[in-house]
């Protein structure tokens, strides 16, 4: 799919080059959800028609409208080019979902001659389909309302904040799993999550303050070593444990503040958690590559 922008928009004259609604969104979908299916994408998973054997059941078997219901626990779903532009968004985020999980790309087949049926495929690459499939739905996902994405592991997201992206794509370096790299992904999906409640973000942000708990003998250790420079910037850090203590992240009393717009400050909270420890956990690893 293109993704250039055109005169008006690169100008900044076009009063919808920034974001579209649901019934544009919906059309979208469709047009790539059938240039998928004509490409013969789901005949693993939902068959095909021959002028042989009629009806060749694929993976989800004969009735895919019951196999939706029973995978999504929605009804009239099914034909999704007939129904799609009838959905809720949350419907559509559904199927996104489903179509992610059954697609996969046709490899080799036969072409059926008699009567033109067809090409008739029995191998298939899923791997390269999903990739497909999610690299050109993100492409209309971006634009929509605040802008989300499908994950590698074919969950709705919503986009981070605009400048903050590489906190999510930049992996952290290899350090303790269990305790920081595993703790932090689960935090960043429970935050991500499309709809995330503000308990939910809650949740997500005491995620990363117990993380940067578990770092702080490390750093401590570390900043008694650091230059003035660094010594100053070091104090700041400290704010994020100050946070945590005394802003309802970590405890329940009478002495917390929070009488603010967690809407607003939730995101900053979060998002400086996450840079604090991608800070953190360089800092240590720069120690300990200077120690061998």
């Amino acid at each position: 799919m293109n993704s250039r922008k055109y005169y008006s928009a690169r100008t900044g004259k076009n009063p919808n080059e920034s974001r579209y609604d649901l019934t544009t969104l919906r059309r979208l979908f469709r047009d790539l959800y059938l240039r998928f299916l004509n490409d013969d994408y789901f005949q693993e998973a939902f068959g095909y028609d021959c002028v042989d054997y009629g009806r060749v059941q694929g993976k989800l078997g004969s009735d895919i409208e019951v196999q939706m219901f029973r995978l999504i626990r929605k009804p009239d779903l099914w034909p999704i080019q007939n129904k799609c532009e009838a959905y809720s968004e949350d419907d559509l985020f559904d199927v996104i979902e489903f179509i992610y999980e059954h697609i996969s790309k046709p490899i080799n087949g036969r072409y059926h001659r008699f009567n033109d049926c067809g090409m008739h495929y029995n191998t298939f690459d899923k791997n390269t389909g999903q990739q497909e499939f999610r690299e050109q739905v993100n492409q209309i996902l971006c634009d929509y309302k605040e802008g989300y994405e499908l994950s590698e592991n074919g969950e709705i997201l919503e986009l981070p904040e605009n400048g903050l992206e590489n906190l999510f794509v930049e992996n952290l370096p290899i350090y303790d799993h269990d305790n920081v790299e595993q703790r932090v992904e689960s935090a960043i999906k429970k935050f991500r999550s499309y709809r995330s409640s503000l308990d939910e973000k809650h949740d997500a942000i005491r995620d990363l303050a117990d993380v940067l708990e578990f770092l702080r003998p490390k750093i401590k250790e570390l900043a008694e070593k650091y230059n003035p420079d660094e010594q100053y910037l070091y104090k700041f850090t400290q704010n994020t444990y100050d946070i945590a203590n005394n802003c309802g992240i970590r405890h329940h009393n009478n002495k917390q503040k929070q009488d603010y717009d967690k809407d607003i400050w939730y995101n900053w909270i979060f998002y400086y958690y996450l840079a604090t420890i991608h800070v953190f956990v360089r800092l240590i690893k720069k120690a300990e590559s200077q120690s061998t």
